[in-house]
């Protein structure tokens, strides 16, 4: 009886307990499907692993925004190599120089224009690791140069062309190691300049004075006429062409350039470059004016160094000045009065990079920067563009003759006070390595 008794009250109050956590439990559920933004511990008293439905449109649309925003940033982005040419013609050079139109203004609206950098890149190109192998003057145009920078995977050159001027191309962008800077890693430049052959005819030297005030009009009469004949219709010689060459060769070799730059003084470091090669490599003829084909190769290049060293070379075969005025400009302390040839046929031509084409090219990862398989296009823009701009302008505007009046007004010897060139004004020397 008792036993009975006991499981009847035991039965009762287990009844009454199952019934009152029932109850709590339905409260529970009623008030969170009343309230469902509820917080997170009445949530979860529910169901631990079931999520907290989002009803509000906003707030969905600003996680969407804040997952776009960080796909942008998280952009896989890889050192590049990008090749490129240019007419130098209109343009401040190659350096981004606020203010002034450069090619790399140019070349960086594109790539912004193309989605390939950030408006932040744009304000700050050392933040993609921009870098050019070569600091090209006012003027000066360029078949084939090189910068090295951080592009998205699989960037391509046609959309980046779309948003460039004809007068600048892209013509290749190859995948480069980590480390790779397009200026420090460059073995060598060369460059070509071209200038009409009339410019190395002699000077009939009854008519000469050097470092004297000339009139313009008379020296363009007399350098007219060359040999009783239009200067037009003057060819170097095959003698006048070994005399060339044998005067371009005292360039090369390592020697103190201090005298065919500016700002650079004697027993700065910076003034000795080493010129691989200096040659005439070829000539041709182009609407019945022959021009001849200047290559220079060396390591690296000083602010206006080879059009210095080519006023040189001319004044020396027009028999203006001595050979030794070379030996002289290297050993002297003074700086010398040496004017700048035309900026207009200084062209560069190739940037080297046998050394890391060597030690990465053939890794399986990486490619040589040769760039062979752009030759053909290479070759088309240098004809159509850079060749005519040269050709057409030496036509129109004469510069070469107009130049060559100017040339007895400087004196090739030491000077005190010299005279400064339009080009030097312009230029902004942030480094004055031309490279």
């Amino acid at each position: 009886m008792l036993y009975r008794t006991r499981h009847c009250i035991s039965s009762n109050f287990s009844f009454h307990w199952i019934k009152n956590q029932l109850e709590n439990i339905c409260h529970r559920t009623t008030s969170v499907a009343m309230h469902p933004t509820a917080d997170s511990d009445i949530n979860t008293d529910v169901n631990m692993h079931n999520k907290r439905p989002i009803d509000d449109d906003s707030e969905n649309k600003a996680k969407v925004q804040k997952t776009e925003s960080e796909m942008v940033q998280k952009v896989k982005r890889k050192n590049h190599a990008m090749l490129l040419g240019y007419v130098g013609k209109d343009y401040y050079g190659m350096q981004r120089n606020p203010g002034m139109k450069t090619i790399e203004e140019d070349l960086i609206t594109a790539l912004l224009k193309a989605d390939l950098i950030t408006m932040k890149h744009f304000d700050n190109i050392r933040a993609i690791n921009f870098q050019r192998a070569a600091r090209t003057d006012k003027g000066v145009s360029a078949v084939r140069q090189i910068v090295s920078l951080k592009l998205p995977e699989k960037a391509d050159k046609t959309v980046i062309n779309e948003f460039l001027p004809e007068v600048i191309r892209v013509f290749g962008i190859k995948r480069v190691t980590k480390g790779f800077n397009s200026k420090n890693q460059c073995d060598a430049r060369t460059y070509r300049y071209i200038i009409p052959s009339f410019a190395f005819a002699p000077e009939d030297q009854t008519l000469l004075k050097l470092g004297k005030e000339v009139n313009e009009d008379e020296r363009i009469k007399q350098l007219s006429i060359i040999d009783g004949k239009p200067y037009t219709d003057y060819r170097l010689s095959s003698e006048s062409l070994d005399k060339l060459n044998s005067i371009l060769k005292l360039l090369e070799g390592s020697h103190n350039f201090h005298n065919f730059t500016s700002k650079v003084r004697p027993l700065d470091p910076r003034a000795r470059r080493y010129i691989i090669s200096f040659q005439c490599s070829e000539t041709f003829v182009s609407n019945d004016i022959e021009f001849i084909v200047l290559e220079v190769k060396g390591q690296s290049f000083m602010l206006h160094q080879i059009r210095k060293m080519i006023a040189m070379v001319i004044a020396i075969v027009r028999n203006m000045i001595s050979e030794e005025t070379i030996e002289e400009a290297f050993k002297t302390m003074d700086k010398m009065d040496i004017p700048l040839a035309p900026s207009l046929g200084l062209c560069l031509c190739h940037v080297h990079y046998d050394h890391y084409s060597k030690r990465y090219g053939t890794d399986g990862l990486h490619e040589t920067l040769d760039w062979k398989e752009c030759e053909e296009e290479i070759e088309k823009f240098q004809k159509t563009y850079i060749l005519r701009h040269i050709v057409d302008t030496e036509i129109s505007e004469q510069t070469t003759l107009k130049w060559l009046a100017g040339l007895p007004f400087y004196s090739f010897s030491n000077k005190d006070v010299l005279p400064v060139d339009d080009d030097e004004k312009q230029e902004t020397m942030h480094d004055d390595i031309q490279m």
